[in-house]
Formats: C-alpha cells, structure tokens, sequence
C-alpha cells in the first residue's frame, strides 16, 4: 500500500530544536541541583521526592528460537538459532565475517546530518576517502537484514540512500516517511522505520520499503531499540518522556511501557550478552539503565558520564562501551560486575556519540557530533588513534563489514 503521510505536517518543530531545548532544560536543573546543595550546606533542609512509574508486557525468553504465526496468520515468524544460547553475541566475533560481506573494502560510512552528505573512510589511513550528497538530515548509516546494502536514513529528506558496500557508492533513493534510525525483524521480513516525528514504527517490507503497517508508540521521542534473544520483543527508548516501550514484534503490537525517569532522556539500548537484561543510556541522567528483559523492570543505574549516549558491544561480549557526549569520554562498563572498569577521556575535550567497533574489535569507532569530527579509540587502553575532520553534524556512523550472520539495523546490531 502506497505511504499517505510523504508531506510533514505544517508547524512541527524540527528534532534538533527540540534536542537543544531539551539540553538547555537539563543545564537549568542541574543548576538548581547545586542551590539545594549549597543550601543544604548551609543547614536549610531540603526534601526531593522524585516518582518513578512503571509497568510491564509479556516476558520474554532469552535463548529460545523462535517459530510461530503472525497474528492473523499472514506469516510464519521464525528466528534463526543462537550460535550460543548463553551469548546472543557469539556470532559477532572477530574475523566471523559471512561470505556475503568478506570481500568488501573496510570503511567506516558517517553521515553528516547538517551537511548533508556522507563521508567515507579508509580505516587503514585515517583518511577521507570520498564524500557524496545524500537527503536532507541524514541521521544512521543502517546495514540491511541480509548485509547486502546499507541504507543512509535521510530524516527531514523522507528518503533512504541506498550504498553498495562493494563499491562505497550511493544508488537508488526510496521514499519513506520520516526515517530517524532503521532497523529490522529478527526474522528479516520486515524493516522496521522508526518514524520520531509521527511517534510510530512503520513496518515495511525489507527489500523494497513497502509499507505494511505503522503502529503508534505511546511516547514522545520513540529512537533507539533493541530486540530480546529469542526476537519476540523489542524494547524502545523514548527520549523526551523518560521511558521505554516493549513491543511484540511478530504481532506488531505495544504490550507493556516502563518509566526509567520522568525527567530522564533515554538514547541507546543494548542487550546484555546473556539475554536477560537491557542497558539504555541516559543522556539526562548521566549514566545507564539496567531493565529486566522478562519482567520490565529496573534492576539498577550506572554512572558514567555526562551525557551517555551510544552503546557498543566489545567483540569478546564483556564489556559495554558507552559514549558521553557532553564529557567527551568514554566509559567501559563490565558486564559481569555491571561496574565501569575504566574511563576514556578524548584529549582536548569532545563529543561522542554514535558508532561501531571495528571488524577485529580493535578500534573503537565515534562520531564527534558537535565537533564535525570523528574518533579512532583504541579499545586496549582507551588511547586516541586519530581524529578526523568531516562534515558537520556527523551522527550514525558505521564501520562496515563487520561480523555476524544477519543484521537488526543501527549502526551494526548483529546476531
């Protein structure tokens, strides 16, 4: 069925003014969080009551392959099997490239949404290798289900940019509405665009874009996802009300909600290697949730940073890297002690944000949103490799390829 909402509705504020807005709000409470210390310095007693909401959808079961039928029967729905039901990462270490992939160049692909284009990079050289003119406000560089083709996610452009990875050069553009970040049905049948503007996920077929169904997220801000081991749910974050959203991908259908904060900005979300917990960062809040995959609930709070932002798993699934944008750090947290084990801080100041590890899991890869920049960290001792200019705004980038079977979408999420 043809897409009816091509045309943006007359009056919406843009995502960035909102983004700054938001920012701009956090700065003026933390301020008012440093007079309630210095007043409670002084021996003026202060008493904060903060309320946290929560609910829960069906549970999960992490490990599980899945079989079954879509509702209404369209669709047999089958995931393919863990390489290890102990580590839905088990397929994504070094050097397990699929043949679809091995023969192509490494670059690292960032689109630079206020410029509007794409600059290519030879991870080898550290050099600028080419650039092209893509939609306008290019958000993600996004690896297709079956690695074949990479999708620039032009947001205010309602286009995706289609790249060969054997070639590094763009082809056809397809219309689709709103595409902030893009990813796919564990069972590869659909793409899934999340559309933030319009608050809705739009189910589309995954090699021509076609739209089967949207499906209204209630949140505002709906971004970042990721799928439970077995693929039946997906939980996404939403950035301007502090929650999360589960979702039931086969039935397409919301089944449960949970507030992390109301005052909370919710960005990436990641899950733990052995498939029983979620990790969202907090841009707000300076740190990272931990939520219980079957259950929908808080298990605990990381901090790490001011601004945590992207989530990027190590290659031997140990550790979860975190970028914090406005510190210009990053922070390594330990999966197994859910502690940070070291801090990473850019010389000079920075600000990170979205990205990837590189294929031997090496160097890990940002983007320096605010900077017009990217980063080269190397994932041994958190030194920077390099730092490289490219156009402004520059936010999903993706190092491609990278190992694993088939892809859920971002930036590199892989099984």
């Amino acid at each position: 069925m043809p897409d009816p909402s091509l045309t943006r509705k007359p009056g919406e504020r843009s995502r960035r003014e909102r983004r700054r807005r938001a920012e701009v709000a956090r700065a003026r409470r933390r301020g008012l969080r440093r007079l309630i210390v210095l007043l409670a310095m002084l021996g003026i007693g202060v008493v904060a009551v903060v309320s946290l909401a929560g609910g829960s959808g069906s549970p999960g079961s992490p490990g599980a392959p899945v079989t079954g039928k879509q509702a209404g029967g369209e669709r047999a729905f089958a995931v393919p099997r863990l390489l290890n039901p102990h580590d839905v990462y088990a397929a994504d270490r070094p050097g397990m490239l699929a043949p679809a992939v091995r023969k192509f160049p490494s670059r690292v692909y960032v689109p630079n949404s206020e410029s509007n284009t794409v600059s290519v990079i030879n991870p080898t050289t550290y050099r600028v290798v080419d650039r092209f003119a893509v939609g306008a406000n290019p958000q993600h560089v996004v690896p297709s289900y079956d690695l074949k083709t990479l999708w620039v996610n032009n947001d205010q452009g309602n286009s995706l940019t289609a790249i060969d990875p054997r070639t590094g050069k763009p082809g056809r553009t397809v219309p689709v509405t709103d595409p902030y970040n893009l990813y796919f049905t564990p069972d590869g049948h659909y793409a899934i665009v999340v559309s933030e503007r319009r608050a809705r996920l739009d189910f589309r077929d995954a090699r021509t874009m076609r739209l089967h169904h949207s499906l209204s997220i209630p949140c505002s801000g709906v971004n970042h996802m990721d799928f439970t081991a077995d693929g039946k749910y997906l939980l996404t974050s939403c950035e301007f009300d502090g929650k999360v959203v589960k979702v039931d991908v086969a039935n397409e259908k919301v089944v449960g909600s949970l507030t992390l904060d109301p005052g909370g900005m919710p960005q990436d979300v990641k899950l733990s290697p052995d498939g029983k917990l979620f990790y969202i960062a907090d841009m707000a809040k300076d740190g990272v949730w931990i939520v219980d995959a079957d259950r929908m609930r808080k298990v605990g709070f990381i901090p790490t940073g001011a601004g945590a932002h992207g989530l990027y798993v190590s290659r031997d699934s140990r550790y979860l890297y975190v970028s914090n944008r406005m510190e210009g750090s990053v922070s390594v947290i330990s999966f197994a002690t859910r502690k940070v084990v070291h801090k990473w801080r850019i010389p000079g100041g920075g600000s990170p944000d979205m990205g990837g590890v590189s294929a031997d899991g090496k160097v890990l890869w940002l983007t320096g949103r605010y900077n017009a920049e990217v980063y080269a960290i190397s994932t041994s001792n958190g030194r920077l490799l390099a730092r490289i200019p490219v156009g402004n705004g520059p936010h999903g980038l993706c190092v491609y390829p990278q190992p694993g079977r088939y892809s859920l979408g971002h930036t590199g999420v892989f099984r």
